[in-house]
């Protein structure tokens, strides 16, 4: 235990002598926010492309959002029936159309009809010699759109 004691005292009394140095202590910012010298133009930056990313990824989602709402609204039970309803409401009045354009009946068929579907026009008439049918749609702003259908002779297959 002595000499533990004197190793000890020892070693501080060589400790005392010995030469020591020290520095001025400096203090700087470390956030560039808060200097207006290296790197506070590019913080600024930073902070402004990130609050820009921010509001895109918002819009971006709310938009997202609504397009899904939408979606569900369309694919709903009530308007998958209304667009098969019209879709076969459609499709019975072109073939009543078609059958009365091509009758093979002479005389006694009729020679012209026409429909209004939702504002559009739809007109045609078939020529007694030829047998050439002309179909013309009328669109609700003005355009017109013509078809012409050959007569009965003129198809060779």
């Amino acid at each position: 235990m002595k000499n533990t004691f004197y190793t000890i005292a020892i070693s501080l009394s060589l400790l005392a002598l010995a030469p020591t140095a020290a520095a001025d202590l400096t203090w700087k910012f470390k956030n560039p926010a808060f200097h207006y010298g290296n790197g506070y133009s590019t913080h600024v930056l930073s902070v402004e492309q990130l609050q820009h990313n921010r509001k895109t990824e918002l819009r971006k989602a709310a938009e997202a959002e609504a397009a899904r709402i939408e979606r569900e609204l369309d694919n709903s039970v009530l308007n998958k029936f209304i667009r098969n309803l019209e879709s076969r409401i459609y499709a019975t009045l072109s073939k009543q159309m078609v059958d009365s354009m091509f009758a093979d009946c002479g005389d006694t068929c009729a020679n012209s009809g026409s429909a209004d579907v939702e504002g559009n026009n739809i007109s045609w008439i078939k020529d007694p010699v030829t047998g050439t049918i002309t179909l013309t749609i009328t669109g609700e702003d003005g355009t017109v759109t013509e078809i012409v259908i050959p007569g009965m002779g003129e198809f060779n297959f």
